[in-house]
């Protein structure tokens, strides 16, 4: 049996409720992470294999490393856009554990990200980090696969020459078949589902876009990704009742939110299925549009970065830049001008290729080498996922509880830390009083000094005084009796010159 050690969220068998997912950030604050880790665990999962999830976070202790090389065969890291600064302190702990390890390492689909105009200038701040990590990844494998070509010229112009694109697993979580796209006729009865990145407003109208879309399209419904997103719809917040707006939906008062036209997915086989139900999806965000493309709903990418570009370019996926893309863009426009053909023609070169990757990195996969992912599919149709999450209600919707009983914590912790806040500061005022009484025997001794000193100058002035009139009157006395002398000497030596 071949142990495979997967960095994911979670195992794509776990039943998780909303709140687990929240509590435990299962989705690594973004559940398109969720889409390609599941797609990788099913390539991977063979009769005489097994496949675990080692969780999103990174514990790069001797004691993980050591339990990873003895009770492992390798350790298979899916990423999305890890160079990035924002991912800079969980690459270097990322690298902290591979250098520990003594079995292979496989990284499935790693990005730089930089703007849409490929310049990766300001990734120059962890260039260190990025080849530390590369380094002790090829020090374990044959290559590094990498999400497409912007990633691929940067290592390569940082010196490492191993690496394959093989763009992102989530494409692959059928194999090499991909769903045929339905064809659609959109009008104002379609159902629309748009998906938005915050990080693309100082790019393009997004909201503007979104807003255009809502007002035409009354069955449109906004698929919504970060963890974020998913506490407020949770929790809510009071922005209705004091007022607060934004044109982006990130607040109750937002039409979308108020109207409940706002989803938050929690499990990629529930999203694919939702997304199934609907003539076209698109937006910002990558992974949200390939749920809709594997669910064969027509899809197109409004690209913001290169994150986005380059899989699409990858890909083939439809796409169109968001920079300069006016808000009074329709999505039946999108639709019509989007062509999927050289995307399912050539998914199967693409797949060969991913294989490829693989068997250079000693990986079968399930395709290829098993049943095609028949009993892993099998598996998920057996399980009662979670649907994805609306907008609360304030009614009992079964988590009150959890919503209870975390406000609870949070105000313990509360107290706890202003408590402890109270303490330190009892301390701090304890160590100044100390500092101040020390700082104000000093000052009285020091006074006390400058007195004695001050007397002891005016002393020394007066003792200066009387030597200075002794000197005086000595000098009086030595002029009265040396003065005839010097005049006679002094009349001697002028007669003495004459002659």
């Amino acid at each position: 049996m071949k142990h495979i050690l997967v960095r994911s969220g979670k195992s794509p068998f776990h039943v998780a409720s909303p709140t687990e997912f929240l509590q435990q950030d299962l989705i690594g604050t973004n559940t398109g992470n969720l889409l390609f880790s599941d797609s990788a665990h099913k390539m991977l999962s063979l009769p005489d294999t097994e496949v675990t999830s080692n969780g999103i976070r990174t514990d790069p202790s001797a004691r993980r490393a050591a339990e990873i090389n003895e009770q492992y065969d390798v350790f298979v890291v899916p990423l999305a856009n890890a160079f990035r600064p924002g991912f800079h302190a969980s690459l270097d702990r990322l690298s902290t554990l591979i250098e520990q390890l003594t079995i292979p390492v496989v990284v499935f689909g790693v990005g730089a990200q930089a703007p849409d105009d490929y310049d990766t200038e300001w990734l120059g701040p962890m260039e260190a980090s990025v080849k530390r990590f590369a380094a002790a990844v090829l020090e374990r494998s044959a290559s590094i696969g990498v999400r497409g070509e912007l990633t691929a010229r940067y290592l390569n112009d940082l010196g490492f020459q191993d690496v394959d694109i093989i763009g992102c697993p989530s494409m692959f979580l059928y194999g090499a078949t991909f769903p045929d796209i339905r064809a659609a006729d959109l009008t104002a009865d379609s159902r629309i589902a748009v998906n938005l990145s915050p990080d693309a407003i100082p790019v393009g109208d997004i909201s503007g876009i979104a807003r255009h879309a809502w007002e035409r399209y009354p069955h449109l419904t906004y698929y919504a990704q970060h963890t974020d997103d998913a506490e407020l719809l949770l929790w809510g917040d009071t922005t209705p009742e004091s007022g607060v707006e934004d044109p982006f939906p990130r607040h109750l008062s937002h039409p979308l939110l108020r109207e409940n036209k706002v989803r938050m997915p929690l499990d990629p086989a529930t999203w694919i299925e939702e997304l199934r139900g609907y003539d076209f999806a698109y937006g910002t965000r990558i992974h949200g549009n390939v749920a809709a493309l594997l669910a064969g709903t027509p899809s197109v990418v409004l690209t913001h970065d290169s994150r986005t570009l380059e899989l699409c370019r990858y890909f083939d996926i439809p796409h169109r830049q968001l920079a300069g893309l006016p808000a009074e863009t329709d999505p039946r426009a999108l639709y019509e001008d989007a062509d999927f053909s050289a995307m399912l023609k050539g998914h199967g070169e693409r797949f060969d290729r991913i294989v490829a990757f693989l068997d250079r990195n000693g990986l079968q996969n399930t395709y290829t080498h098993g049943d095609g992912g028949a009993a892993f599919d099998a598996r998920m149709a057996e399980l009662e996922l979670p649907a994805s999450m609306p907008v609360w209600d304030g009614s009992d919707d079964g988590q009150m509880r959890y919503r209870l009983s975390r406000l609870r914590e949070q105000i313990t912790a509360a107290g706890q830390r202003t408590r402890e806040q109270a303490r330190k500061q009892a301390q701090e005022n304890k160590a100044l009083r100390a500092q101040l009484s020390t700082a104000e025997k000093r000052a009285d001794e020091t006074e006390r000094k400058l007195d004695t000193l001050a007397r002891e100058l005016a002393a020394t002035r007066k003792a200066l005084t009387t030597v200075e009139r002794r000197v005086t009157g000595i000098d009086k006395r030595l002029l009265v009796r040396l003065g005839p002398a010097l005049r006679r000497r002094t009349r001697k030596l002028s007669s003495g010159a004459k002659n």
